[in-house]
């Protein structure tokens, strides 16, 4: 199904990706119905057949040339080359065919060109970066000096702009290959080898001749695909292929009027799992004219810090509210255990491998099979619990931004932070954060609603005060007086006197910088997302945040009539309002008043006992956890002793959301 959308000012068409899964099919020659299973086996088939044609078109231009060639966007005639990649692979003349006395349609093998034709695009930046770190390779290859950073960034096309991080990436997968052949690579094609070839259908290569799907009339959320498919691993004719027919249960993520297109199939765990490209009408997300903006800071324990700023006609900034905090420290320690897991098991894995060395042992192989097995599933967890904290950290943020009617997002730009010097915890800790699948999903949760995602420069945004931009004082929150850290900034400015958690004054700055440089907004063209890449020191001066002003009550207090006389103190650990009389009884209720029961409960030492009194029990059995402090309402329930003596009335305006 495809159709173009018709567009209103102000409208943008928005392509997105939803799965699916196929459960069962139905042959339409036969008419039989086919069950997962045997509709797995035969999208297999189709697959295994598409996936040796890439294997074979991509072995053979896997070099720099053929590469370049096709990156070049032209031809050997100067005609420029069409956007489909299957399309520009026969313009170039690069054909490839099924194995001898295999006989597929036409549509398979466009398949196998698109699916190549992909893979040879997507090396053509990697090869420029791989080829600019090896022209100015540095010295030292573990530390850059200021000069050769420069010239890298000089070789590299778009280096000015490119996270370090890729950069130093690069030169540690170059310096694995010269400790092993004792030289340096040629190009990333000797650096990388030939990629792997997965197991899918592009059906988008497709016409109606090979697949098609409809939505259907009376039930919107589910789609009919129809798809030509092998009955047998090595189809010999025409014959040994027929229609097939497979319901699909859109995912609710998908519009009723959004257009549907043929989706990608991929083979997995038993399962075939579709991947249903839409193109749906959106609001339009704008760069610039922004008045209402988010702040969202990254942390560690605190995976998130986000509020709403204001931007007013006199160019002054106000704060929305104290903002919130995404908490996930339950998710984060979960994902750690899974990690030292994974890191025992490889190490396992390791040592099998090692005490192997080639020999055949059956029973010690048998167990470093069962190893790679069992760290395969620890992966996929860790893959999963990773995919589900992206998209509930996005899922807030966006929510945070609907809620105080903001028009963007802006996100502090952590691609080149490195996690060095700070131990060995802290180090793994920091690396192991989801921060790119949170801001991808970001930006697709915040495109259906037209708020335009924007990074920032993270340069001193935890440092300076959000009122005054003077230096902060960090040190412990307060309320926290025996937990280490510098959670807490203080403003030493006398004039000022801000204070507060040190997230919350980052976020204010995030989004401040971010409404203050909104004009200064590009789009880049390798990711076509939004960003600013650099601080104008006369725009910084003005990203500055007003001080709220508290209303406070006059309502005047003072004592204006008698006092009113209180009902006489109940029993001690009871609730304070009397129950009804009624007759006592097996009815689960408590007797009146003070009524004999058949234990003696430990009463308190005077009327106004202190937290901190010990009450000592008159039995020596069942004690719960904290019973021996004072007496409280209810048998099992204490009041806690506090963790400090006094906190100063100061002004603070932190928030806390989890």
């Amino acid at each position: 199904m495809s159709g173009k959308l018709r567009l209103a000012e102000g409208e943008a068409a928005r392509t997105a990706c939803a799965r699916a899964v196929l459960r069962v099919g139905v042959d339409e020659e036969t008419g039989e119905v086919l069950s997962q299973a045997v509709l797995v086996q035969r999208v297999g088939w189709c697959a295994d057949l598409v996936a040796g044609m890439v294997a074979a078109l991509i072995g053979e231009h896997w070099n720099r040339v053929d590469v370049e060639v096709l990156a070049g966007g032209v031809d050997a005639g100067g005609r420029r080359l069409p956007s489909h990649a299957w399309t520009a692979l026969r313009r170039l003349g690069w054909t490839v065919a099924p194995p001898r006395g295999v006989r597929v349609n036409d549509r398979v093998v466009r398949m196998a060109q698109e699916q190549a034709g992909r893979a040879l695009r997507s090396v053509k930046w990697r090869a420029e970066v791989t080829a600019g770190v090896l022209t100015a390779w540095p010295a030292d290859p573990r530390k850059r000096t200021p000069a050769e950073w420069d010239q890298v960034r000089q070789a590299i096309p778009g280096g000015q702009h490119l996270p370090s991080n890729i950069i130093k990436g690069r030169t540690r997968q170059a310096v694995t290959f010269l400790n092993a052949n004792g030289r340096l690579p040629v190009d990333v094609f000797e650096l990388e080898g030939v990629p792997q070839i997965p197991r899918m259908l592009l059906l988008a290569a497709c016409d109606r001749q090979q697949a098609t799907i409809e939505r259907c009339d009376t039930d919107p959320g589910r789609a009919l695909l129809r798809l030509q498919l092998p009955t047998r691993p090595d189809p010999r004719g025409y014959r040994d292929w027929t229609w097939v027919e497979c319901p699909i249960s859109l995912p609710p993520t998908v519009p009723a009027s959004a257009v549907l297109h043929l989706p990608t199939l991929r083979v997995t765990d038993g399962t075939v799992r579709a991947d249903m490209a839409y193109t749906h009408v959106v609001p339009k997300a704008r760069a610039t004219g922004h008045s209402v903006a988010v702040g969202v800071d990254w942390g560690l324990n605190t995976l998130l810090s986000a509020g709403a700023l204001r931007l007013g006609k006199d160019g002054r900034i106000t704060a929305l509210g104290a903002g919130g905090q995404f908490r996930a420290a339950g998710v984060l320690a979960k994902q750690h255990r899974l990690r030292r897991l994974s890191e025992r098991l490889h190490a396992k894995a390791d040592q099998y491998a090692r005490l192997l060395g080639g020999r055949p042992d059956e029973q010690m192989s048998a167990k470093h099979e069962a190893l790679a097995g069992e760290i395969r599933h620890v992966s996929a967890r860790r893959q999963n619990l990773n995919d589900a904290l992206a998209w509930a950290a996005a899922r807030w943020t966006v929510d945070q931004a609907i809620a105080a009617a903001a028009s963007v997002i802006y996100l502090e730009d952590l691609r080149s932070m490195e996690a060095r010097g700070m131990g060995h915890s802290l180090n793994t800790r920091l690396s192991q954060q989801v921060r790119g699948k949170i801001s991808d999903r970001m930006r697709h949760l915040a495109a259906e609603h037209g708020i335009a995602v924007v990074t920032v420069p993270a340069r001193n945004t935890s440092k300076h005060c959000p009122q005054c931009l003077t230096p902060l004082q960090h040190r412990k929150a307060p309320d926290r007086p025996t937990t280490p850290g510098w959670k807490w900034a203080i403003c030493p400015n006398t004039g000022c006197g801000w204070q507060g958690d040190r997230d919350h004054g980052a976020w204010r700055r995030i989004a401040a910088r971010g409404l203050t440089h909104q004009a200064k907004t590009v789009i880049d063209k390798t990711s076509g997302a939004m960003v600013i890449r650099s601080v104008v020191d006369g725009l910084e001066a003005t990203a500055v945040v007003s001080p709220s002003t508290f209303k406070t009550s006059r309502r005047d207090r003072s004592k204006a009539g008698p006092t009113r006389r209180k009902p006489p103190r109940p029993a001690p650990r009871r609730r304070r309002a009397p129950s009804p009389t009624r007759p006592h009884g097996q009815v689960g209720k408590r007797p009146e008043g003070h009524a004999p029961t058949d234990r003696r409960l430990p009463r308190a030492a005077h009327r106004h006992q202190g937290v901190n009194t010990i009450s000592t029990p008159t039995t020596a059995g069942h004690r719960p956890r904290g019973a021996a402090l004072g007496a409280g309402f209810h048998f099992h329930v204490h009041a806690s002793p506090p963790r400090w003596e006094t906190i100063p009335e100061t002004h603070s305006d932190s928030g806390s959301l989890s």
